[in-house]
């Protein structure tokens, strides 16, 4: 199994994540924001698939592995635990699970790396997925 990189864009622009995707070997990224939108430039699901096109990186938005309006708020407030406990709420529903074996399934055909806002991938749930994907998989979690 490949290894699974995880990402957050919070403090970089689009071009420096787009630099430390490809020097990391990323050829998919998985999306794993609720909405995939952001008053980032260059952030929002369209331009971000395909300025990664361009780049030659793919691009999958899996809503259903982002955390619920009231987990987003929580972590905005610096409340990890309490959006960790929305999070795993939705992780525990048949969408998120199937979107789950979305994301596995590709990461085994590509090196991937699932991206959220968050810099810190401990305040982020992205690490609860990319755990449970190497819980599955045995591969090793890389944070670039």
């Amino acid at each position: 199994m490949n290894p699974i990189a995880t990402i957050g864009y919070e403090r970089a622009p689009l071009e420096d994540v787009i630099a430390r995707l490809k020097e990391g070997g990323v050829e998919l990224v998985i999306d794993v924001r609720a909405v995939a939108a952001s008053r980032r430039a260059g952030f929002s699901k369209t331009i971000l698939a395909a300025s990664l096109d361009a780049a030659g990186v793919g691009y999958m938005h899996l809503r259903d592995l982002g955390t619920p309006k009231p987990g987003r708020e929580a972590a905005r407030k610096g409340h990890i635990e309490e959006m960790r406990a929305i999070f795993e709420t939705q992780l525990a529903t048949s969408a998120a699970q199937a979107a789950l074996e979305t994301a596995i399934y590709a990461a085994g055909e590509k090196r991937a790396c699932l991206l959220c806002f968050e810099n810190d991938p401990t305040c982020c749930h992205r690490l609860i997925v990319a755990d449970r994907m190497a819980e599955r998989t045995g591969a090793k979690i890389i944070h670039l």
